[in-house]
């Protein structure tokens, strides 16, 4: 990467919402933004034509403060492979040609799994700056993490890492026709707090609306927002043990969220972990917070683009 400035536009597409903004590099700063929401049961192409309105939208507000934009981000909630091709549909039945051809009259587009560019944005501007090795966790619709070294995030053999709690959690039973036990996003992402609470009698539109209900005393919503944490603190804990990282980095919004939920899941966290020289690691929210993945994304264009 060179050291003159470069723009781009990065796009976060969560399972929630759509962020897109204007990035500008060194120093990855976010000068315009745009929030939608992603409604996904609309189909790809929909929320596709979205992203396209975006960018052109943010592309024009650009261009109109003499920003040429050189390269386009986009960060999906998908397995993305080491060619940029989607290669799962869990929420959005996207093909990574598709995303380029669509964009590629605006600027060059390169396409990333959301969790890793958030994860690049923690290593270049966030809280894992000075770390050779840390471990980024994202929180929010879904659950992911991501491995940084010398701070490029981990892709694997086949860019298929962060599905820390897509999997059946782990157990036994002499029984093997008993089902599989839920997964960890079932028990401890935004969409399980709600459903878990309403199960009880409780009301809740969103994870923040059961964490709300925690924080002013409500039983149920405070079991839930405890186990939850407690079961995801569990899991971070072994991939402590496993990984060995500098710090561990939380986003996503219930990542970045105060209170019981983190208490929770910081306290099961250092539970698990086995050897005494790894408790007292830091565990932090992440330094560029609710834009990590939007200005990772913008990153990879600038990474991918800029020496081009």
């Amino acid at each position: 990467m060179n050291g003159s400035e470069f723009t781009a536009i990065g796009v976060d597409v969560g399972g929630t919402k759509i962020a897109a903004g204007v990035v500008t590099f060194p120093r990855g700063v976010v000068q315009a933004r745009r929030i939608i929401s992603t409604l996904p049961k609309r189909g790809g192409e929909a929320v596709l034509a979205d992203v396209e309105r975006l960018v052109s939208e943010l592309a024009a507000e650009a261009r109109a403060a003499d920003r040429a934009v050189e390269g386009i981000g986009v960060g999906v909630c998908e397995i993305v492979n080491h060619a940029g091709d989607i290669v799962s549909a869990n929420c959005l039945n996207w093909t990574g040609a598709v995303v380029r051809k669509k964009l590629s009259s605006i600027a060059q587009t390169v396409i990333e799994a959301d969790v890793r560019a958030a994860a690049r944005a923690e290593a270049l501007f966030g809280a894992g700056r000075e770390a050779r090795v840390f471990l980024y966790v994202s929180i929010g619709t879904g659950i992911a993490s991501c491995l940084v070294i010398d701070g490029q995030p981990f892709t694997g053999a086949r860019g298929a890492t962060g599905t820390m709690a897509s999997g059946p959690l782990p157990g036994f039973s002499e029984d093997i026709t008993k089902p599989l036990l839920p997964t960890l996003e079932q028990i401890a992402s935004g969409p399980a707090l709600v459903s878990r609470l309403c199960a009880l009698g409780g009301m809740a539109e969103s994870g923040e609306d059961v964490l709300a209900a925690a924080a002013r005393g409500d039983e149920h919503a405070t079991s839930v927002v405890q186990s939850g944490g407690a079961a995801l603190g569990a899991s971070i804990g072994a991939l402590v043990n496993v990984l060995d990282p500098a710090m561990v980095i939380l986003g996503g919004g219930l990542g970045l969220s105060e209170g019981l939920y983190r208490e929770s899941l910081v306290n099961s966290a250092r539970q698990h972990i086995w050897w005494s020289g790894h408790r007292d690691l830091p565990i932090l929210p992440a330094g560029t917070g609710a834009d990590a993945s939007l200005i990772g994304a913008a990153a990879t264009a600038w990474e991918t683009f800029s020496a081009k």
